[in-house]
């Protein structure tokens, strides 16, 4: 399943990305999704809270797919 998200900015923070997806409920759910390394940006694992989303990724949390459009 893939879920697009448009944004308006240039880009989004990924803890942010997840909340706004309705993948996770709250900060910190996101919060541990990333430091366990439940998330995927791009095709790589990452554990950076901060990181910056822009238009064109893609990025993978439990089976979904979350294209920023």
């Amino acid at each position: 399943m893939i879920k697009e998200i448009k944004i308006e900015n240039e880009y989004i923070k990924l803890d942010s990305l997840l909340k706004l997806s309705d993948v996770v409920s709250t900060g910190g759910q996101a919060k541990y999704y990333i430091l366990d390394g439940k998330v995927i940006v791009n095709g790589e694992v990452t554990e950076q809270r901060g990181k910056k989303i822009r238009v064109g990724d893609i990025v993978e949390v439990d089976g979904v797919k979350i294209k920023i459009v």
